[in-house]
């Protein structure tokens, strides 16, 4: 029988990497004016994976683009731009702001996902 931490490791593991990828995207468009700024990202799937210690995640079909991203540290990488500017600053805003926008939605998915998970484990608890 699975644990309490078991059970709801995946969710808790995601919410919490997609919290700090909130705060790197957040960084980068606060940077977007600073000169030489590099916009930073989480590899998501990387770190999951890592995290959970679970297989690749592959992608869904070859019409998928590779990567645009260059690893810098653990779980950092630098977003390579698509129009590079001229102070050396790498934040597209635009990307950035959808990126933002997509990483909360699926933040609040996994929360929503976490909650059920809860509200599961408490009614089996009270035997409902």
């Amino acid at each position: 029988m699975p644990s309490f931490t078991e059970h709801l490791g995946f969710h808790a593991s995601a919410l919490q990497l997609r919290s700090r990828r909130n705060e790197m995207l957040a960084s980068n468009i606060a940077n977007a004016a600073t000169p030489n700024f590099k916009a930073r990202d989480l590899d998501f799937d990387t770190e999951l994976k890592r995290i959970n210690k679970i297989g690749n995640i592959q992608t869904t079909d070859n019409s998928h683009f590779a990567s645009i991203q260059k690893r810098i540290g653990k779980d950092s990488v630098f977003r390579l731009p698509i129009h590079p500017s001229l102070d050396g600053n790498t934040v597209e805003m635009a990307v950035e702001q959808m990126q933002f926008s997509e990483n909360v939605m699926r933040y609040q998915t996994t929360l929503s996902f976490l909650n059920n998970k809860i509200s599961g484990l408490r009614s089996a608890i009270k035997g409902e």
